[in-house]
């Protein structure tokens, strides 16, 4: 990967303040719903992943970052701010802080190099969602049918090949799912297992683009806000509950039709991510480089 070099531009409030509330009403548009069914204290199983399997809070999201090499002028809301210096009357991104936190951009680079790297594969069909219900006593959708039922879920899992190659997805296979895994994925071996056809792997760009906050431009971070979400809402389409009443129509993968409308989201979205993915990566790199400012 070629790294852009970085230089320092200082942005005047009348060039960043447009900048900043475009993003803040941004980010009030895609949070609108989840908000109002918050107020109401109303739970969805599909969009409420976003916000509690993913540490970002909607807050969170809310504050502007420019990301590197941008110093703001006369911004003093940033003073005292995480991550930020404020000195002589601009807002930068703090070394000390990026020195800090090192290892963990280090790792985050490695995985998402490794990832971009490696051949995607399509022929999961988000199995991963049934074996995480398979001969289970517990459902995490309780409040939601199984499709085909208990049985039928079940039938489905044994007449497939299950491929998952992401640790945080198999991690809640139930006990009984698990050997029937192709692999057996580890935290360790993240990094050597994950594919970009993966929806978990693409939908945790915005895991990654969160966590490298306030380092991230914060216009990629809302890009990989809406592919997580895009992506959720096929991961549950072709999950085995039935969410019809929420208006979710099934893709009903245990068919050869459902197989290749899933595949061919799966593309569609593996092309979405892939340069979301490598400008996740360069951001590392950039920061990692000494002559970030």
């Amino acid at each position: 990967m070629n790294r852009t070099p970085l230089s320092a531009v200082a942005l005047e409030p009348t060039d960043w303040e447009p900048l900043q509330a475009a993003h803040v009403a941004r980010v009030d548009s895609l949070l609108a719903d989840h908000l109002d069914r918050k107020r109401r204290r109303e739970p969805h199983p599909v969009e409420d992943f976003l916000f509690t399997y993913y540490p970002t809070r909607p807050n969170q999201l809310r504050t502007w970052h420019p990301g590197p090499g941008i110093h703001l002028l006369r911004a003093p809301q940033y003073k005292g701010k995480r991550g930020y210096l404020y000195c002589e009357g601009a807002a930068q991104l703090d070394p000390a802080e990026i020195s800090r936190r090192a290892d963990s951009i280090a790792w985050i680079q490695q995985l998402l190099t490794a990832t971009a790297n490696r051949r995607p594969q399509f022929g999961c069909f988000g199995l991963h969602e049934w074996a995480m219900v398979y001969r289970g006593e517990e459902i995490r959708h309780d409040a939601w049918p199984l499709r085909l039922g208990a049985e039928g879920t079940d039938r489905v899992v044994e007449s497939h090949k299950i491929a998952c190659s992401h640790f945080d997805a198999f991690r809640f296979f139930t006990e009984p799912a698990r050997p029937l895994n192709l692999l057996q994925p580890t935290r360790e071996a993240q990094p050597a297992l994950e594919q970009g056809g993966c929806l978990h792997a693409n939908m945790d760009l915005y895991k990654w683009a969160g966590k490298l906050m306030p380092f991230t431009p914060s216009s990629l971070v809302l890009d990989c806000f809406e592919l997580a979400r895009d992506i959720r809402t096929l991961d549950m389409r072709a999950s085995p509950y039935d969410f019809t009443n929420l208006g979710y129509e099934p893709v009903e993968i245990e068919t050869p039709s459902g197989k290749a409308t899933y595949a061919e989201a799966q593309r569609t979205f593996a092309d979405r991510a892939h340069p979301l993915r490598l400008q996740l990566a360069e951001l590392c790199e950039n920061l990692l480089s000494p002559a970030i400012s």
